[in-house]
This record gives C-alpha cells, structure tokens and sequence, in this order.
C-alpha cells in the first residue's frame, strides 16, 4: 500500500460512485442521511493510540487498506448450503439473512406477523418510516470518524419494531454472512431494535466470514426499550481470522425495563466492540455477559459503559477472556452513577486466563460515582490455569489435556450457563473448544 494513501478521499471517490449507482434513492431520508455523515467524515479524525479509548488497539491496518464498499461489488448468490454448519441449529427461530450487508430474501424466514416489523431497513414502508428516523438520527456517544464512515455507506441493515404488549415466541437469527474470496470487501449494515412498552425478543445476532481476501466490518447499533419490556440478546462474533470488526452498539432503556447482552467473541484479526447503556428510568435492568477467546495474533478490544442517570436501577457486568499464543486482549469498563442516581446497584467484573506466555490482557475497571446511597463494586484478574486444581485433577487419574478443558469449561460457565437457549449454549461450548483447538468436554 502507497504511503500517501488518503483513507477519506478514498469512501468519498467510493460515495460518488454510489450515488451515480443507486440513483433510485438520491431524494430519500437514508440517502440525505448517509450524505450528511460523508460530509462529517472528511473533517472527523480516526481514532490512534494517542487517544486514550484506543491506546492498546492500533487500526492503521483497517485505514491503510483500500477496502471497496460492498454495494459497489456483484455479489455471488447464496444458496443455502453456503450457510452450513456456521448458522446455530435452533429448532424454534425465525432466520434472516444478510450478506455483506446486503438482505437476503429467499435465505430468510418470511414473517408474516402484522403486528410487528422485521426485516430489512431497505424495505421499510412509509408507516414506519418516522420511526426509523427518530432513531437513525439519535446521536453516538465518543463519536469518531468510524461512526460517520458507518453512517456513510448504510445502505441496508436489520430492523426490529415492536409494537406494545407483543412477545415474540421464537427466537430470531439474524446471520451476518461477511467476506468475499476476490474483493477486500467493505460493509456497515446498520441494526436498528424498538421495543414498545411490555413487550419482550430474544436475538441471536451471528456474524461469520468464510472468505480469503480481507475484509471489513462496521456495524452501528441502537436499542431503544420502552417501559417493561424485555430483550435478550445474544452478539456472537465469529469472523475470518483476517477480518476486521467494529461494532459500536447504543442501549437507551426506560422504566422497569430489561436488557440481557451477551456479548461473545471467537474470530476475526482486530475486533472491537464499544456497547454502551443509559438507564434513563426508574427500576430498569441492565446485564452484560460477555466472553472472549484469542488465539495466534488476535486482538480482542472491549468497552463497555453503564450509565446510571436515575435511581433505583441496577447493573450487572460478567466478562471473561481466554488467550492463548499471541492474542491480546483489552478490556475497559465504566459505570458511571449520577447525582441523582441514589439506591444504585451495580457490579462490574473482569477475569481473565492466559494459556500462554506470550498472550497478554490490558484491563482497566472504572467506577465513577457522584451518588452516596448506592451499593456498587468492580474488579479484574488476571491468570493462568489454577495449577492446584489441575494438579488435583491429574492425581485422580485424568489426562492433563482433559485435565486443562475441564478448567476452561469451568472458567467459561458462568457467562455460557446463563443462555436461556440450550440449543445456543450447547453450540458455543463446541466454539470454545474448536477456537482454542482443545479437547472438547
């Protein structure tokens, strides 16, 4: 790559390419949107190790590469047999499919449910389009030029509405297919989720990549839950090792709602996820379950924030990491509690165990808190193996490398046994095992 490659003019040339493309939809809100962030872009910087949310995660690699945006390429067409083994088998669940971004109609599930929409943000109709502005422009937290390269090049993504007292009965997949084996490929579907007062979903959001060019991912997500309602959502990241991935994911919750986030990482070169709550009423919940595995030369880039803006709500934070080789891993969580936010709840931990020498975890726990009645607690580990149980567990007759899987299933489980899906926890045990390449128990 030249070394007076300019990473902005390239998306902007790549833009002008797109309008003069897809004119069909250059008086649209999406096509004034994606221009407004294009604009933003070519005066936003990148992030570098000099800002302190990016100090451990170096993305020169990501703004050095002339990645081509995915709605510029012809895409070969996927059948069902190009899915595989990468799509969790679950009985009871609802499919749709994205490839590069891009909606797959005849891989999805058709829904036939009026009483809610689920689907494409491209096939949104005019009776719900008010809704998706009033989300699509709601603003980022730590914006940099990532959110606007997002925005820029939105041309599709998933989208959840649900209407007031709905409560989906099946789950629903919704498989992000990435990659491509003659392009370095470029995409940033957008995933837009609304929850109506009393309602309740369970997601599965599952990014894979099977190809052999590099590629990058640039999700921005927003979740917007209204007054008792209820998400379980489950991110599993399960990427090309060449690919790259970045999710920014906005939580707004109201009163007496709840969010179940589990957040788990096996694939991909760089991977970083910033997920980010505000508990804006009274009595709402919010969980975050996350694990994440390294190998070889992965890293694996964690920000998480809770933001406790009123009182009576509470937080829950597990995460978990297991590097192997020469993976790194950085996690950096935050729980801010304001002035008015008294009777506060909130735990936040991190643990972490290298199997390696040579892998290496960065970890830095934060409470900030302005409240004086509030129960809150934090804090981070680092480790390897416990030598004294494994040394029991080999007494008693069993092969040290069994010995060694028994520890990580035991590591893991506190994240994996809180999946309410059997069929979902079954599955990822078998990812953990497969991705450190060990022993299967």
């Amino acid at each position: 790559m030249e070394n007076n490659f300019d990473v902005k003019n390239w998306y902007k040339e790549k833009f002008k390419e797109l309008e003069n493309k897809t004119t069909v939809d250059s008086k649209t809100y999406l096509h004034d949107f994606r221009k407004s962030a294009l604009d933003n872009l070519l005066i936003a910087d990148f992030p570098t190790q000099k800002n302190e949310e990016w100090k451990y995660t170096n993305i020169s690699k990501i703004i050095k590469e002339k990645f081509i945006p995915a709605p510029l390429v012809d895409l070969p067409k996927l059948s069902i047999d190009t899915l595989g083994s990468r799509m969790f088998d679950i009985a009871e669940s609802n499919l749709v499919v994205f490839y590069n971004g891009k909606y797959n109609k005849e891989l999805s599930t058709a829904f036939e449910d009026k009483k809610y929409y689920c689907g494409s943000l491209n096939q949104i109709g005019s009776n719900n389009e008010n809704e998706i502005k009033n989300i699509i422009y709601q603003k980022n937290k730590n914006v940099t030029a990532f959110d606007y390269l997002s925005d820029g090049f939105a041309s599709d993504g998933f989208v959840l509405l649900l209407p007031d007292n709905v409560q989906l009965e099946k789950p629903i997949q919704v498989l992000f297919i990435n990659g491509l084996d003659s392009e370095k490929i470029y995409s940033s579907p957008k995933i837009f989720i609304k929850q109506g007062k009393s309602s309740q979903a369970e997601i599965i959001l599952n990014f894979i990549g099977n190809a052999r060019e590099e590629y990058f991912i640039n999700i921005n997500t927003k979740i917007i839950l209204s007054e008792n309602s209820t998400l379980n959502l489950y991110k599993i990241q399960d990427e090309a090792e060449q690919a790259f991935h970045i999710d920014k994911t906005q939580i707004i919750q109201q009163a007496n709602s709840t969010v179940n986030h589990y957040n788990l990482s096996f694939g991909s070169k760089i991977y970083r996820m910033d997920l980010n709550a505000e508990l804006t009423g009274e009595n709402s919940e919010c969980n975050y379950n996350g694990l994440y595995l390294g190998n070889e030369n992965q890293l694996i880039d964690n920000h998480t924030f809770v933001n406790h803006a009123v009182a009576n709500c509470r937080s829950n934070e597990i995460y978990k990491g297991i590097l192997d080789d020469k993976s790194r891993g950085v996690f950096n969580g935050k729980i801010l509690v304001e002035r008015d936010a008294q009777k506060t709840n909130a735990y936040q931990s991190n643990k972490t165990i290298l199997l390696s020498d040579k892998a290496r975890i960065d970890t830095k726990p934060q409470l900030e808190i302005f409240a004086d009645d509030v129960k809150c607690s934090h804090g981070a580990t680092v480790g390897r193996l416990d030598e004294n149980a494994l040394f029991y567990i080999i007494s008693r007759g069993i092969p040290s490398d069994i010995a060694k899987s028994m520890l990580i299933r035991a590591f893991a489980n506190d994240v994996i046994e809180k999946i309410n899906l059997n069929e979902l926890r079954e599955q990822l045990n078998h990812k953990i095992f497969q991705h450190l390449h060990r022993i299967e128990i």
